[in-house]
């Protein structure tokens, strides 16, 4: 078990000092795609507040054009970073990583499967939880049980199953593949996925605390040092961890669910 946690460390240690030094490199034109991705998701939120009561048809649709626009700029960063650890030496405009039609398409396609697994999943556990309601244990205790297993089955379900957008830009797989591969890959490195995102998540968990505080200056700095520098850190730091784990991946070439759910 030590070996395994020292291991563990050594490849999360190893997958954030690359991330630092493509970031370092990089960091203009990185932070410049994570600052069209903040504008755009606080645009949205201010035009949906002033739409709200003029017309909910437009301010669903502009709801709707923001969210595309949104996920077409991740998407492109996404692009962009696998430009960068493919062929750093080549400098390439960020217009010409821009996704093509067929992959925001599957990405969509992708993201209403990820939610129906996460949906799924909490229904299961509800599922399997209801019939203990027969033995009469109060009805508090059971459901207060079964959000918890829920919320712990719908997490794990969620770091298993979000690496799909890695495999419809790195190798344009369909959206149930994508699916299916980001499950095999994750398969058995959970540990590791967990502890990489704690770490680089540790920004934000201090910005909440600090928000429950009631220290906004503090907070505030915190959350733009975030923005700033933990995001383009985190999306590069990811796309690496992608690329480590499809390098060590020796499982089937169409792979399927049920091999691969433990």
């Amino acid at each position: 078990m030590i070996e395994y946690l020292k291991d563990t460390t050594f490849t999360v240690n190893e997958v954030i000092g690359k991330a630092w030094a493509v970031t370092k490199r990089n960091y203009f034109s990185l932070a410049t795609l994570c600052f069209l991705m903040f504008l755009t998701s606080n645009a949205s939120g201010m035009m949906a507040f002033f739409l709200k009561d003029v017309n909910k048809g437009l301010s669903f649709f502009m709801a709707a054009m923001f969210v595309m626009f949104y996920f077409t700029i991740n998407l492109s960063l996404l692009k962009y970073i696998f430009h960068l650890l493919d062929d750093e030496e080549n400098d390439v405009s960020i217009v010409s990583t821009l996704p093509t039609r067929q992959q925001i398409i599957r990405f969509l396609i992708a993201m209403c499967y990820f939610m129906a697994c996460i949906v799924g999943v909490y229904l299961l556990v509800i599922l399997i939880g209801f019939p203990f309601i027969y033995t009469g244990i109060k009805m508090s205790i059971i459901t207060n049980v079964a959000i918890s297993v829920g919320t712990i089955a719908i997490f794990i379900t969620w770091v298993r199953i979000s690496f799909f957008p890695f495999f419809i830009i790195d190798r344009n797989e369909p959206p149930f593949g994508s699916i299916k591969f980001s499950l095999a890959i994750t398969k058995g490195n959970f540990t590791k996925i967990l502890l990489l995102s704690l770490v680089l998540g540790t920004f934000y968990i201090l910005y909440l605390v600090l928000s429950y505080l009631q220290w906004p200056v503090i907070s505030f700095v915190v959350n733009v040092l975030s923005s700033f520098i933990i995001v383009p850190l985190s999306n590069v730091a990811l796309t690496i961890a992608y690329r480590k784990m499809m390098g060590e991946y020796k499982g089937d070439a169409e792979p399927d669910i049920i091999h691969n759910i433990v």
